[in-house]
């Protein structure tokens, strides 16, 4: 079993998709260590400690810069031998020293077809601001490795979500989660602790199924 922590900030819906996931057995191979909230007051606490798992905080706000919160959850995550760690609507950006500690062992959901509407600045309900002012036709989410620069990961899964000429940013936004993000996230954690990944440059080549004992 692959030992994952999910990184929190806020509500929590995608961390609740993963222990949906987990729970039908849609996740294989994979152990929920830990829960890590950035936040003291996030929801996903409480959902966490509603499904059993361990929760820890590492708060931001006693930082005062990112390396130094970054090095404190390095040391968290390393004192629980984790093996994957997944941002699930984390909203620190990490510094160096853990994104190379956890190269190509970090997963990020993004709720765009990267490469559009990402990077710096796009998060929340901006992205689907933007992808509603630009008068795309096809929005979705993307679960990719995560790197040094925001967002520019090797993408793992994308899935499309069609967009509605009445919708607002806030009813895309919820679409784009029921119909992509909660779906390829726990898909990705599960290709990920199946080893079916292999990264080729920034190409991620998914194989056949594997025998799902650790």
């Amino acid at each position: 079993m692959v030992k994952t922590a999910i990184l929190v900030s806020g509500g929590g819906t995608n961390l609740q998709s993963i222990i949906d996931a987990n729970l039908f057995g849609e996740i294989k191979n994979c152990e929920l260590t830990a829960v890590i909230s950035s936040n003291p007051e996030a929801y996903a606490i409480e959902r966490a400690q509603y499904a059993g798992i361990p929760v820890y905080i590492v708060d931001r706000s006693i930082f005062p810069n990112r390396q130094s919160f970054s090095k404190a959850l390095l040391d968290k995550l390393i004192d629980l031998e984790i093996e994957l760690v997944v941002c699930a609507g984390f909203k620190s950006i990490l510094s160096h020293l853990l994104v190379k500690a956890f190269e190509n062992r970090m997963i990020n959901i993004h709720p765009s077809l990267i490469p559009a509407f990402c990077g710096p600045g796009f998060n929340g309900l901006r992205v689907h601001e933007a992808v509603l002012d630009y008068g795309v036709k096809v929005t979705g989410a993307t679960a990719h490795f995560v790197t040094e620069v925001v967002d520019d990961g090797p993408i793992i899964l994308q899935k499309a979500v069609e967009i509605y000429e009445d919708d607002t940013p806030q009813t895309l936004q919820r679409r784009v989660m029921e119909e992509a993000e909660w779906k390829i996230l726990p898909e990705a954690i599960s290709l990920f602790c199946q080893r079916r990944l292999v990264i080729e440059e920034r190409i991620v080549r998914i194989m056949g199924s594997l025998d799902n004992e650790s």
